[in-house]
């Protein structure tokens, strides 16, 4: 469950009609119903809904969501928002039509993962009148190629339109932050920088000028992307470049992955134990390296180089294969391991093995839809989300809002404002120009603001205020 405080924000809530009850659709119940949204809950399976059912305050059905039936029965016609995010991308795209055609006011969503899809989103969206099509394996492969960007980073993730990143990472007895607190970092000639969070001892703080970094501290920072390198490096934390890369399992989340790399100059090796899969791959990747063996097999990963290699990236479909295999690469290799785990019940013991950098798509899924749901609760209001993501395994958020006209936060000096405890500003994007603000600095209409806190449920820029 996400442990978050609840936003003060008196919205109304969103009709949301959910079709698919598996991971990806058990997050949405749990997040947007927490939110104070009425959701409906739509999937064949009877098991699963009544058990979703009975843990949230939601309307299961079990049926076929692209029937007019039992989308009327869901309360499409009266719906602000249609989600689907069942295992069939045919059908989320069907029940998605079939929803617009029922209802002309509610948004829909369809989680597509075929890369044929993937290339047609544009086509698809507009022909079909999609608010958004989402792809976790394309998500997750983009998420994977940020932190493998930025090497020492256990996580990157993109803002202002690809300009700015947060990074996070963990402090060691080499990191020059060590003993310092935030207000004489700031006086030294440093890249430009801010820090958002700390996680310390399972405590999540946003920190003040009088904070002092300690050895094992989880730190996220904020940059401009082409400092990103050298803010790490300033800090004792030297970043190096990715050559080569072994990636174990060879589905779509790999081809994607493979993609990416290769076309940022990145030598790629793929091991997939199906040999007509190892056949699509050879004619889809003609310039990777695709083995045909047991990833699983310490000897296999031993031959395909696992010992030298500078990055290795476990995607098969099990957790706990994906698991064994960092352990074992942290073991035999130094080389950068970002770990995929598809299940979220098992975070807290996934936390104390120390596994780098892990990637969970179906949040990454879950975030970029909340983010639309809570621009469309708040679309009367003066700004709207561009962006958002969960930190510290759901304790905090960044957001980032996109601010459309004049407010009470807007033309007056930040020090003047009355804020929210437990947040930060950690940039203002000005004409594309990143903007780390002083107290006598102001949000101005056109910006994109960038907020860290450990409230829950922001939707529009006025949540700043107390």
């Amino acid at each position: 469950m996400f442990g978050f405080h609840r936003s003060q924000a008196p919205l109304q809530p969103l009709r949301i009609v959910i079709v698919g009850a598996g991971k990806v659709g058990t997050t949405l119940v749990e997040q947007l119903s927490n939110e104070g949204n009425d959701i409906a809950l739509i999937d064949s399976d009877q098991e699963k809904v009544e058990e979703i059912d009975n843990a949230y305050d939601v309307l299961g059905i079990t049926g076929n969501g692209a029937s007019t039936r039992v989308l009327k029965e869901a309360g499409i016609e009266d719906a602000d928002l249609f989600i689907a995010v069942t295992e069939s991308d045919e059908l989320n795209l069907l029940c998605c039509t079939v929803a617009t055609m029922t209802s002309s006011e509610c948004s829909t969503i369809a989680r597509v993962r075929t890369p044929d899809y993937s290339q047609d989103a544009a086509y698809l969206r507009d022909k079909l009148g999609l608010a958004m099509i989402i792809n976790p394996e394309l998500e997750a492969s983009n998420e994977i190629a940020r932190i493998l960007s930025l090497p020492a980073a256990l996580e990157v993730n993109s803002f202002a339109h690809g300009n700015a990143e947060q990074i996070k990472l963990k402090l060691r007895e080499t990191c020059t932050l060590v003993g310092k607190s935030i207000m004489d970092f700031s006086r030294e000639k440093h890249p430009r920088m801010l820090f958002t969070a700390v996680e310390r001892n399972g405590e999540v703080i946003i920190p003040n000028g009088s904070f002092v970094f300690d050895v094992g501290d989880t730190v996220s920072f904020v940059a401009p992307k082409k400092m990103s390198a050298k803010c790490l490096k300033y800090i004792g934390v030297p970043t190096n470049h990715i050559k080569d890369c072994l990636i174990v399992g060879g589905g779509k989340a790999s081809y994607y992955l493979a993609n990416r790399l290769m076309s940022d100059g990145i030598e790629v090796k793929i091991i997939e134990w199906n040999r007509k899969r190892c056949e699509e791959l050879t004619d889809l990747l003609p310039h990777a390296v695709i083995i045909n063996g047991d990833g699983t097999d310490a000897e296999v990963l031993k031959e395909a180089g696992i010992v030298s290699i500078d990055a290795f990236i476990p995607l098969t479909g099990l957790d706990e294969e994906n698991i064994l295999l960092t352990l074992h690469a942290h073991q035999v290799s130094d080389a950068k391991v970002v770990t995929k785990v598809n299940r979220f019940s098992f975070q807290n013991v996934i936390s104390t093995l120390d596994l780098d950098s892990v990637v969970f798509p179906r949040l990454i899924t879950a975030e970029a839809i909340i983010a639309y749901a809570r621009a469309k609760r708040a679309s009367i209001g003066s700004s709207h989300i561009e962006t958002l993501s969960h930190m510290f395994d759901g304790r905090a958020e960044a957001v980032e809002f996109h601010v459309e006209s004049a407010s009470a936060v807007t033309g007056t000096p930040l020090m003047e404002l009355k804020l929210k405890q437990n947040l930060v500003i950690a940039f203002i994007n000005r004409g594309r120009e990143i903007l780390f603000p002083s107290g006598s600095d102001t949000i101005e209409v056109g910006d994109s603001v960038m907020v860290v806190t450990t409230h829950s449920g922001f939707s529009n820029i006025q949540d700043i205020l107390a």
